[in-house]
């Protein structure tokens, strides 16, 4: 019988229809002998007598946290009307919390009663208008299996979208066909709990078969939640079901301690937070910013171990450097309850620091204090510092243990890095420059210093990247320094993400992947990390969703960085989200309008959505902003190709060439004009050398303008196979 608005099924009259799965078709109805409005799943075969009996069962659950089941014909079964809608997400952790523990109250009576649910997913929970969860289908998915024989995972291809659903949430043992109990329903539920957190799957894929290797396989990537949450959810997602939690009352027991916590939390005193302020330098000269800027951020680095303290990034809390603003006006831009500030005065090897923490709400002090020290006692001040501000801002903030870590006893070593971390971040060519060799000095004087080993690998690299070298002789100097500096420190997550990218370059994804894992393990809100993870290897993995969650959260804490909003455009670009990646752009040039970067993904957008002139603009600017960097004129060619403007592309070709007599010029660029111009065996013969070379650039922007035009070629699939991209 087909079924439309008016129709009668038994006693049920037909009102609209709601959706269609897998199983059948769902409509809203009203069943004419009690005037309820119920929910009618019209299934795709009759039910068996086992079918039957088994669902008596599942109709006895009660709980307000199930979607109750009260009739059952020989092809359709009556459920409970749910006003509401389906799990979303990502979802603030505390209201994720909340959420999860009904979830987890529902699961735990069907439970007790030997019902599982099997087919545990977003879809199939609702959230009522009041804000309550309601599952959907509880236990249905055992019984069709008992009724038919048949998994849910083994529906006919002609319901891919239903596989494809199922498959994502399922646990290794299911989605092996092994047998398949209570704990399986626990695998399901820390996919959900993980989707309501992240905002994306677990194991995210193309095809069923994609999915399951992952499952089977992989890890999920890290979450940006608080380690203790971080703690259930990985237990639940223990591959083998004895490493999990054994009962559904284990995991909500946890939720709830967590979430009585958090309660804790909210119904007095607001989360702390805080910003560390540029220390002013007050010495003589006024030559040492360097210092008083190394000085706030080893405080800004120590502060971020603290749990549950919300700290504002360094770029944000610089960005009030000189401009004398009322700390009004300071607390209402980074949204913090605290603020540190305090000065530096340096003279030979003494040094007069003072630190002052101010109340956001009326401007009062907390705390002051000044120290005037030797320069061999700058690591105790810092710590005495970081511990003194933990202590006032919550007691059980304090730790006993020191905060800020020791990578040099020298102090002079000490110095000659910051100044190199000082200058190295303007990421000018002379800027770099001038770190590279304040790095090597405070080398020649420790050569343990792990972190200066960091400093001269971000050199090469960005060297390596912007064609200040050429790219094979940069990338091999900065695996080199790289992994001494991973053998002095292994725990630096910075480092890591640096191995990772070596990886990324040599085409060895798996083990890229083991480390830049190990970097976000490491350092979860560390930008570096997500950045290089962001930039180079998700991109070719078509995983980008993964990254859009954390740059939101980051933007969250570094509200006036550029990075975030800057991450975000690129992302967004990749996933042909234009008017996105504009958007963000747009933030970043009004964080700072001279943004090279910006303008050049700017451009990217427009030339992708064909907008051939605007284009033209914003790489021009890009150009002319980045002093003519090769990878600005690279698009501006292409820019000027795709506008008709052959002549002026053709001479950034020759301009291009001629940058390459003396400086590192990547073979991507070259070919991203010759591709625009139409010119393919030249665009491919480049292409083909920077492959072979391990070339940074095309693995950032292969398939974006102008290469996804190449998508049809053998000759380009060939390249992707000599990366290891394509089999």
């Amino acid at each position: 019988m087909t079924l439309a608005p008016g129709t009668k099924l038994g006693p049920y009259e037909i009102l609209s229809p709601i959706g269609a799965g897998g199983m059948g078709e769902v409509w809203k109805a009203r069943d004419t002998r009690l005037g309820r409005v119920v929910a009618i799943k019209k299934v795709k075969e009759q039910h068996s007598e086992r079918f039957k009996q088994e669902a008596r069962s599942v109709a006895a659950l009660n709980h307000p946290n199930i979607c109750q089941l009260f009739d059952i014909g020989p092809d359709y079964l009556v459920l409970e009307y749910v006003e509401g809608t389906p799990l979303s997400s990502p979802l603030p952790e505390t209201e994720a919390v909340r959420l999860a523990i009904q979830i987890a109250a529902a699961l735990e009576i069907a439970h007790k009663k030997g019902i599982i649910h099997r087919d545990l997913k977003p879809s199939n929970i609702m959230v009522t208008d009041e804000g309550n969860v309601k599952l959907l289908d509880f236990g249905l998915a055992k019984l069709y299996e008992q009724s038919t024989g048949e998994s849910t995972a083994e529906f006919p291809a002609t319901q891919v979208g239903t596989v494809l659903g199922t498959v994502a949430y399922m646990s290794p043992e299911q989605a092996q066909g092994q047998p398949a109990d209570a704990r399986s329903d626990i695998f399901s539920f820390g996919l959900v709990l993980y989707e309501m957190l992240s905002g994306r799957r677990a194991f995210p894929g193309e095809s069923p078969h994609v999915i399951v290797a992952a499952l089977l396989r992989d890890e999920p990537a890290p979450l940006q939640t608080s380690p203790s949450l971080e703690k259930v959810v990985w237990r639940c997602l223990a591959k083998q079901p004895a490493a999990r939690y054994q009962a559904i009352s284990e995991v909500k027991t946890a939720l709830e301690q967590l979430f009585g916590e958090k309660a804790a939390v909210s119904s007095g005193e607001s989360q702390p937070s805080i910003a560390v302020l540029p220390f002013a330098d007050m010495s003589p000269g006024k030559d040492n910013e360097w210092f008083s800027d190394g000085l706030a951020e080893e405080i800004i680095n120590a502060l971020t171990q603290i749990p549950e303290l919300k700290v504002i990034a360094r770029t944000s809390a610089f960005a009030f450097r000189g401009k004398q603003e009322d700390i009004r006006k300071i607390v209402e831009a980074l949204s913090v309850a605290s603020i540190l500030e305090g000065s530096v005065r340096k003279v030979g090897n003494r040094i007069r620091i003072t630190a002052q923490l101010i109340n956001a709400s009326d401007g009062s002090h907390v705390w002051s204090e000044r120290y005037d020290r030797d320069m061999t006692d700058v690591f105790a001040i810092q710590d005495e510092i970081s511990q003194a501000i933990a202590t006032k801002l919550q007691g059980r903030l304090s730790l006993d243990r020191p905060l800020i870590k020791r990578h040099t006893g020298n102090v002079e070593a000490y110095n000659l890095y910051l100044k190199g971390r000082y200058h190295f971040s303007k990421l000018t060519p002379e800027g770099v420059a001038k770190g590279k060799d304040y790095f090597e000095q405070a080398l020649a004087i420790d050569p343990n210093y792990a972190l200066a080993w960091f400093g001269l690998a971000n050199f090469y690299d960005f060297s390596g990247n912007f064609g200040l070298m050429p790219p094979e002789a940069a990338y091999e100097q900065c695996r080199q320094a790289a992994l001494k500096a991973l053998e002095l420190d292994p725990m630096m997550p910075q480092i890591h993400s640096m191995i990772g990218v070596r990886h990324v370059l040599d085409y060895d994804w798996p083990s890229a992947e083991k480390e830049f894992r190990r970097a976000i393990e490491l350092g979860p809100d560390l930008m570096d990390s997500w950045y290089f993870y962001t930039l180079f290897y998700l991109p070719p993995m078509k995983r980008l969703d993964e990254a859009i969650s954390f740059w939101q959260k980051a933007a969250e804490i570094d509200p006036l960085s550029r990075t975030p909003p800057h991450m975000l455009s690129h992302i967004y670009m990749m996933l042909r989200q234009y008017d996105r990646a504009i958007e963000q752009s747009n933030r970043v040039l009004e964080l700072k309008p001279d943004a090279w970067a910006a303008n050049l993904g700017q451009g990217i957008s427009f030339l992708q959505m064909g907008k051939s002139e605007d284009a033209v603009q914003s790489m021009e600017k890009a150009a002319q902003l980045s002093g003519r960097l090769p990878l600005a004129l690279g698009y501006l060619g292409s820019a000027y190709a795709q506008a008709g403007r052959v002549a002026q592309a053709r001479k950034i070709l020759d301009e291009l060439q001629e940058l390459s007599h003396h400086m590192g010029v990547p073979q991507t660029v070259f070919a991203m004009i010759h591709v625009t111009l139409g010119d393919l065996d030249n665009g491919f013969e480049c292409l083909e050398k920077a492959v072979n070379a391990h070339e940074g650039t095309f693995i950032q922007y292969s398939n974006v303008f102008p290469f996804d035009s190449l998508v049809s070629r053998p000759r380009y699939h060939a390249l992707l196979r000599k990366m290891n991209l394509e089999q």
